[in-house]
C-alpha cells in the first residue's frame, strides 16, 4: 500500500519534514519514503491511499499506563495521591474480577488508539486480573504492549499508608514467579507485539531480598522493568529511613539500568539524576497526573540536560483523566516554561521527539519503532488538518504538540495494518466495548462500596 500526498514528520535522524510525501508499507514494514511524485511513479501498480490534508508521524508510545483503570475515570477528584489511592482506586481495584479487567483493557487501548498511541507500558497489572485477558486485549486490538505484571511482597517495615492496599491486591513473593511464568508463556507472542515485563511495587512496599531476586533474573532473562519512584516529595522520607538516597537504593538491588523505566521521579536530587544518566535508565513523565494529583513539576530540562532519556506517559484514566498524548505533550512543555519562567525550554520538538522515538528507546524498540525509515515496522499515525483549532499549518511540529487533540487522529497503522479507518476503529467494536466497560464499572463501583460515594459536590435533584 502507498500512503500518499500527506505531510511527514519522519523523526529519523536527521529530523527531516517531507511535504507531499508518501510511505510504501509492505507487510509490516516500511518499504520507502520519500516524495509522492517520486514514489508513484517508482511503484505505479501498488495500492494508493491518499492522505491530502494530513499530516503523518510515527505512531506514539505512551510509557506510563494502567490499562484497568478506564473504568474508573473520574472517581476520585481533587484529593491528594494518598487519600486518592488508599481510600477510591485501590478499593475499586481490589474489587474487579478478570471480565472487568478485561473490559477495562480493551476500553483503554480503544482510546489509546484512536488518539495515535501504537505503544504502551502497563506498570502494574495484577493476578487477580489475570494476565491472559491483557495479552488478549492486546491481540485483539493490534496495539504493541509492554505489559507489566506486578511484582511485590509485604514488607513488614512498609510506610503506614502503604499498608493500606486493599487486601484484594496483595500479592507475596510468589508474584515473581507467575511474572516469570507469563514471561515463558507470552513474550514475543502476537508477531512480537506483547512483550512481558515485571512491574514492581514502590519502594518501602518491597522487602530488599525481593527486589534482587527480582533483578537477577532480569538481567539473566532480559526483561524489562517499570517501577514508580518519588511521585511524592514524601517518598524522600522511604529512603531516608533506609539510610541511603533513592538511586542509590535502587542502583545497589539493580534496579536501574538500559531496561528500566522509572515512572514519575518527579523530586529527585542531583546524585539521583547522575546515577540514572550514569546507567541508562529512562524516565516516563506524566504531567498531567503530576499536577492533578498536586504532587509537583518533574524537572525535565534537568534530566535532558544530563543525557537521561525521557519518555510521557497520561497515566491511568482517573489521574489525567484522558488517554490523550497530545495534550500531554503540550502541558509538559507548557508547565516547564512557566515554572521556569522560560518559553525557549522543551520545543516542540523535543515533545515529540519524547512521544515517539525516546519513547522507542525507553520500551527497548528503538530499532523497530519511533521514527519513519526503511526497514521500521510500519507503525504510524494520521492526523487530519482541516480543523478551525489547527488552521493555518506553518509549522506542522507545532501543530501537532500545541493545536492538535487525540480526536483529529484519523488513521493509525501498527505493523502494516490499518487499525483505525477515517476515525472509526477497525479491530474493536467501539459501541460493544463502551457498553461492556460501562457496566464492567457500575458493578465494580457497587461491589466495592463506592458506588454511592462517586457523585459530584454539587447538590444533585
Amino acid at each position: 500500500m502507498l500512503y500518499e500526498h500527506a505531510t511527514i514528520i519522519t523523526v529519523d535522524t536527521t529530523r527531516r519534514i517531507i511535504y507531499d510525501g508518501s510511505i510504501l508499507v509492505r507487510d509490516d514494514i516500511i518499504a520507502d519514503i520519500g516524495k509522492t511524485q517520486v514514489l508513484a511513479a517508482r511503484y505505479a501498480n501498488e495500492p494508493r491511499y491518499d492522505l491530502s490534508n494530513h499530516i503523518v508521524m510515527p505512531g506514539m508510545v505512551s510509557t506510563h499506563m494502567h490499562c484497568v483503570q478506564s473504568i474508573l475515570r473520574g472517581i476520585a477528584e481533587d484529593r491528594d495521591l494518598v487519600s486518592w489511592m488508599c481510600d477510591r482506586i485501590w478499593v475499586a481495584q481490589g474489587n474487579i474480577t478478570g471480565p472487568e479487567a478485561y473490559a477495562a483493557a480493551r476500553m483503554s487501548m480503544a482510546e489509546m488508539l484512536r488518539g495515535g498511541t501504537t505503544c504502551f507500558i502497563e506498570s502494574l497489572w495484577a493476578e487477580r486480573y489475570g494476565f491472559e485477558n491483557l495479552v488478549r486485549a492486546v491481540d485483539e486490538s493490534g496495539i504493541r504492549g509492554c505489559l507489566g505484571k506486578v511484582v511485590m511482597d509485604v514488607n513488614p517495615d512498609q510506610p503506614a499508608f502503604r499498608i493500606k492496599m486493599h487486601h484484594g491486591l496483595v500479592e507475596d513473593g510468589s508474584s515473581l514467579d507467575n511474572a516469570v511464568s507469563m514471561y515463558d508463556r507470552w513474550h514475543g507472542t502476537s508477531n512480537g507485539r506483547v512483550q512481558v515485563w515485571f512491574g514492581a511495587r514502590t519502594p518501602g512496599g518491597v522487602t530488599t531480598s525481593l527486589y534482587q531476586k527480582m533483578t537477577d533474573i532480569a538481567k539473566k532473562k532480559g526483561i524489562h522493568i517499570t517501577m514508580h519512584c518519588l511521585e511524592e516529595k514524601e517518598d524522600r522520607d522511604v529512603f531516608t529511613r533506609m539510610g541511603k538516597g533513592p538511586m542509590e537504593y535502587c542502583d545497589e538491588v539493580g534496579i536501574l539500568g538500559e531496561k528500566t523505566v522509572m515512572i514519575h521521579m518527579v523530586w529527585p536530587d542531583d546524585d539521583d539524576i547522575h546515577r540514572l544518566a550514569q546507567t541508562g535508565t529512562h524516565i516516563a513523565h506524566c504531567p498531567s497526573s503530576n499536577l492533578k494529583l498536586g504532587s509537583g513539576f518533574a524537572p525535565i530540562p534537568k534530566y535532558l540536560a544530563a543525557n537521561v532519556n525521557v519518555g510521557i506517559g497520561c497515566d491511568g484514566a482517573p489521574c489525567s483523566n484522558t488517554l490523550d498524548l497530545f495534550q500531554e505533550m503540550s502541558l509538559a512543555a507548557k508547565s516547564q516554561k512557566g515554572l521556569l519562567q522560560d518559553p525557549k525550554v522543551l520545543p516542540a520538538e523535543t515533545m515529540i521527539e519524547m512521544a515517539t522515538v525516546r519513547g522507542a528507546k525507553a520500551v527497548g524498540l528503538e530499532d523497530q519503532i519511533g521514527s519513519l525509515e526503511v526497514g521500521k515496522k510500519a507503525d504510524f499515525i494520521a492526523i487530519q488538518t482541516k480543523n478551525l483549532h489547527q488552521l493555518p499549518v506553518y509549522d506542522p511540529v507545532s501543530t501537532i504538540v500545541h493545536a492538535t487533540n487525540a480526536r483529529d487522529v484519523n488513521h493509525v497503522v501498527v505493523d502494516g495494518k490499518l487499525l483505525l479507518k477515517d476515525g472509526c476503529l477497525v479491530t474493536l467494536d467501539e459501541e460493544e466495548v463502551i457498553r461492556e466497560a460501562l457496566k464492567a464499572g457500575k458493578d465494580v463501583l457497587e461491589r466495592s462500596g463506592l458506588a454511592n460515594q462517586v457523585h459530584s459536590s454539587w447538590p444533585a435533584e
